[in-house]
């Protein structure tokens, strides 16, 4: 059986720190892990800049539900499920995804959880697992599942090196010029060309 294992945001919906750049005009939050592969040292940055600014968990929400899948995002899912079983793999929280999730028509989601205060102040976040997307990846294929895997950001390069297959998808330049050994699609039906290729027997 063939499984195939998509990031979320920037494949499939905006990039929610993005958004909230936007929402909000403090333009250190359009940092994401498409410019930092550290993704401890990310969180913690984010983490410190809510305390700075006084927002909180309820302030990102609010932005979120305002978020729309990317163009063709719903169309591709359709047509992917047709021919395979999807799983999510993102670095997200659970406290963002929900509304998004179900916009997609609700595919599996793996992903982290925030701590947050009775206040509603984020205070740090819990991992489901280290190198939770390529520990995923190697989870399915120990139950002898053959994985696509695609990403754009740092982030998802181990987990798409793990696969037995994969691509990136609309990854910024840098990350195209330091990972020329895979290949970068723009389009949907680019990547369900390159999908519907691994899925053939």
């Amino acid at each position: 059986m063939r499984l195939v294992c998509l990031d979320l945001e920037g494949v499939l919906v905006p990039e929610i720190w993005i958004a909230f750049a936007e929402a909000t005009g403090v333009d250190e939050f359009r940092r994401t892990t498409r410019d930092e592969p550290d993704y401890d040292k990310l969180m913690r940055f984010r983490i410190d800049l809510l305390k700075q600014h006084e927002f909180i968990l309820a302030d990102i929400q609010r932005v979120i539900g305002t978020l729309e899948p990317l163009e063709g995002a719903v169309g591709f899912i359709n047509a992917l499920r047709e021919k395979t079983q999807l799983v999510i793999l993102s670095d997200t929280y659970q406290e963002f995804a929900q509304p998004l999730m179900a916009k997609l028509g609700y595919p599996t989601l793996l992903c982290n959880r925030l701590i947050a205060g009775h206040d509603g102040r984020i205070t740090g976040y819990k991992l489901r697992q280290k190198d939770g997307k390529k520990a995923a990846v190697r989870a399915f294929k120990s139950l002898n599942l053959e994985i696509f895997a695609a990403g754009d950001s740092f982030n998802d390069l181990t987990m798409i090196r793990e696969a037995d297959a994969g691509c990136l998808f609309r990854a910024p330049p840098a990350i195209r010029e330091a990972c020329k050994d895979i290949l970068c699609v723009d389009m949907y039906d680019e990547l369900l060309a390159e999908i519907t290729v691994f899925l053939e027997p």
